[in-house]
Order: structure tokens, then sequence, then C-alpha cells
């Protein structure tokens, strides 16, 4: 049984000690104006420290401004992770109009908002199966104008 402990333990340090793949998010901008809403774009680098590229099964984002989530959604299978290498990812961010309209009320003459962006990067490593990276990143930026809607 000793025997059997020590194997459990030898493994369970050598998977805590393996390197994983680490990520942060680069940037967020506004993009443009559709339709819909205002689009964002936050720029996601992420290392692979293994030599074969890794499957990102999907990426989750919610985009909270004033502790109410302004947008969320999914983007389902992405791509892999470069070998080796920094891989950076585009997660568009969309913010309907009626949202828009409302923070517009709500933050006055300057066009500012704070926001606090959570994204989760969920990888299939290979021996520890789905893996999620946590990121987060809280900011400001500036609420689209009529300017950049006729741009």
């Amino acid at each position: 049984m000793e025997l059997l402990d020590k194997a459990k333990n030898y493994v369970t340090e050598k998977v805590a000690n393996a390197p994983k793949p680490e990520a942060s998010i680069t940037d967020v901008d506004f993009t443009r104006v559709s339709r819909a809403g205002a689009e964002y774009l936050a720029k996601v680098s992420v290392k692979n420290p293994y030599g074969t590229p890794i499957p990102i099964c999907e990426i989750k984002y919610s985009l909270k401004s004033a502790d109410r989530e302004i947008a969320s959604g999914t983007i389902p299978d992405p791509g892999s992770l470069k070998a080796n290498d920094t891989t950076m990812l585009d997660v568009s961010v969309k913010v309907a109009y009626s949202i828009l309209v409302n923070l517009g009320r709500d933050i006055g003459a300057d066009w500012d908002i704070d926001y606090q962006l959570d994204i989760s990067l969920i990888i299939d490593l290979p021996v520890f199966g789905n893996f999620t990276i946590p990121l987060s990143q809280k900011g400001e930026f500036k609420l689209p104008t009529l300017s950049d809607m006729f741009a």
C-alpha cells in the first residue's frame, strides 16, 4: 500500500508541476458600429509550452459595466494553439444598441465607461483533459459617437 501511495504522490507532483499554457488579454478596442450595435475586439495572447498544437474547445466571454452584464457569448472551436509558440486570438464582443443607450444615460458627457471583461479559454490538454484558463481585465473605453456611426 505504501508503494501505491508513493506512486500516486509522484504522479500528482509531476502533473502539478507540468508546464501549462499561459494567456493574457493584451488589448480591448472599439472596432466598428453595425446595425445591431457596437463591436469591441479583445486581443488574447496564449503561450503554448508544448511541442504539439493544442486544440481550443471554446472561448466564453462576459463584458460587464456598472456591475451589469452588457454582453456575453461563446466562440465554439476557434482553432488551435501553435506548438512552442504564442498564438494571438481575436475575441469579438458585440454590444446591442439598447444597452449602449442605457449606458449613455448613466455616464454623462465624457462617453467613457468602465468595464470588466472576463474570458474563459477552454483548451484540450492531453492527459489533463479540458483545462480552463480564466482571464479578466478591467479598463475604460469610449462609447461610439454619431461620428463613429457615419465614418
